[in-house]
């Protein structure tokens, strides 16, 4: 199994918590190399937007540190690592992995993929790139799997992002092989409050018509209003509504009152009474299918456990995953193989989520540490809080991407 080391730590001075995350890294570097694992030769690296204007600095004195290590990472309103988070103070997070040279690459506006045939890729970008959506779907297109895992940086200093350097604008990260074996999964937090409809009329970010009916009674009708008479009781309920979305041919719910992988839940941004329609805070087609739904803690929770729980019996069931379910490709090999185990852990949960949103200080990594780890030793994890998460092709919102990397021993 490849080794994955974690250090993490909050300090005023971005030097200072990189010295007390290396400190932690160097005290599991002699153990790794008495195992033979090969050398570190990856490293992953949140921070906090306290120390988005130092990044140059930051990424260069990573490179001077580990020599020989490639890096990627992203600026966060929050991050995470283990069973902790990070949130509105300066902190940083810090992930090496022994993967074999040649089952990955980074890259970046300025360097392109051009050594390995990627499989699948872990990508960072800054959420103001013009048709960021557009460029996602041809970074998905580029990995023969289709499959993204990663989220927008988030900052309220300048969002910026790392490959090997520290880049504002367009999309960063690293694409594997085919042999590095993954698995990874989307978790929802939100619990539809209507029906599913068909979008049957639509002007851009206008939704016109679902199922033939003007969308506004619809939308009311779901709220429980009979009309906008009242509106501080509209108003308050209308806040608190989002609006899921999915495409033509995706299903919308996997389960009763639980949404699919492939649904996208977006802001609902306004509403135009003369023309008895409501906006949504994305392009809207018709034959996209729609919900009206809400955020809720409990079935948040409820997800998040579910797919820690799938992650781990996928892994330890050492079956073939199916990237259509979101996860990824397990390696072929002949005859009898030792049981698969977690080596390491990304996690990209949304900025409007962390542990406030699931009962208390660090309770959403709380509840991913203790579900991965099964009662047996922690699972090395570092991640963000992100603007977007990115899943498969998809930018998500009010989610988590939960990817794993597996291995033997």
């Amino acid at each position: 199994m490849s080794a994955f080391l974690v250090g993490h730590a909050t300090h005023p001075d971005w030097r200072g918590a990189l010295a007390l995350a290396a400190a932690q890294i160097e005290a599991r570097r002699a153990e790794h190399e008495a195992s033979a694992r090969g050398p570190l030769s990856l490293g992953f690296v949140y921070f906090t937007d306290h120390f988005a204007g130092d990044a140059d600095a930051l990424v260069a004195e990573l490179r001077r540190r580990w020599p020989g290590v490639a890096w990627v990472g992203s600026v966060g309103i929050g991050v995470a690592a283990m069973g902790v988070e990070y949130f509105d103070e300066p902190a940083l997070v810090l992930m090496l992995a022994a993967l074999p040279t040649g089952r990955f690459e980074v890259f970046s506006g300025a360097r392109k993929l051009q050594r390995v045939r990627p499989f699948s890729a872990l990508v960072h970008a800054d959420p103001a790139t013009p048709d960021l959506a557009e460029l996602i779907g041809e970074m998905s297109d580029r990995v023969s799997s289709g499959y993204l895992f990663g989220g927008l940086a988030s900052s309220r200093s300048g969002a910026v992002h790392v490959a090997d350097g520290a880049w504002r604008g367009g999309l960063s990260g690293v694409a594997f092989t085919r042999d590095v074996a993954l698995v990874s999964r989307v978790t929802q937090g939100s619990q539809p409050l209507g029906p599913v409809r068909r979008i049957t009329s639509a002007e851009r970010n206008l939704v016109l018509a679902l199922d033939g009916e003007p969308a506004l009674p619809c939308l009311l009708r779901d709220l429980g209003l009979a009309d906008l008479s009242t509106p501080r009781t509209a108003l308050n309920k209308l806040r608190a509504t989002l609006v899921a979305l999915a495409d033509a041919d995706a299903v919308m719910l996997g389960r009763p009152g639980q949404f699919g992988p492939d649904t996208r839940v977006r802001h609902l941004v306004g509403l135009d009474p003369a023309r008895n329609a409501v906006a949504v805070a994305d392009t809207v087609e018709p034959g996209m299918s729609l919900v009206f739904c809400q955020r809720d803690m409990q079935a948040a929770r409820r997800d998040l456990v579910r797919i820690c729980a799938e992650i781990r019996d996928e892994v330890e069931s050492a079956q073939e995953p199916a990237w259509a379910d979101g996860a990824a490709h397990t390696p072929d090999a002949g005859g009898a193989e030792p049981a698969r185990r977690i080596a390491g852990a990304i996690y990209v949960s949304c900025a409007g989520r962390g542990g406030p949103h699931f009962g208390g200080p660090s309770a959403e990594l709380q509840i991913v540490q203790h579900a991965l780890s099964g009662g047996g030793p922690e699972v090395p994890l570092v991640g963000f809080f992100a603007g977007g998460e990115i899943a498969r092709h998809h930018v998500y919102g009010y989610t988590g991407v939960l990817t794993v990397f597996t291995g033997h021993g």
